[in-house]
């Protein structure tokens, strides 16, 4: 079994996509016609967002991402993550913990994108 993708749900897909795009360097892989549902190329696993609606019109009543107390992550795996957390404040996130060597030698920074998921952009472990 292989992880095809990974799906947050989001008020606005596009605007989100466009969010990823910019702040990340992520490239759009595809938005339904109808806005609800888009993906993005992101190597081996898509990353894929979708409308808070259709998660509710399947009877779900989902929470709101809050990066403070967050559940799960987004990591992202750069060689400069220096440069990679700094385009991605630039470009509207919201700075969590600035680029930190940690003790088994990764260097970790956070940031929550405009929907409030917390996003984690590291270098390689054993770098």
């Amino acid at each position: 079994m292989q992880l095809g993708y990974v799906i947050h749900y989001v008020n606005d897909v596009d605007r989100t996509l466009g969010f990823y795009e910019q702040a990340f360097g992520c490239r759009r892989k595809f938005l339904h016609e109808a806005g609800d549902y888009g993906e993005l190329d992101t190597g081996a696993t898509t990353l894929a967002f979708a409308a808070i609606s259709m998660l509710r019109e399947a009877g779900k009543s989902p929470a709101q991402a809050d990066p403070d107390a967050p559940v799960s992550e987004i990591a992202f795996v750069t060689d400069d993550v220096a440069a990679s957390f700094s385009r991605a404040v630039r470009n509207g996130a919201r700075a969590m913990q600035e680029p930190t060597r940690m003790p088994w030698g990764q260097t970790v920074s956070f940031v929550s994108d405009m929907n409030g998921f917390l996003v984690e952009i590291c270098s390689p472990v054993g770098q």
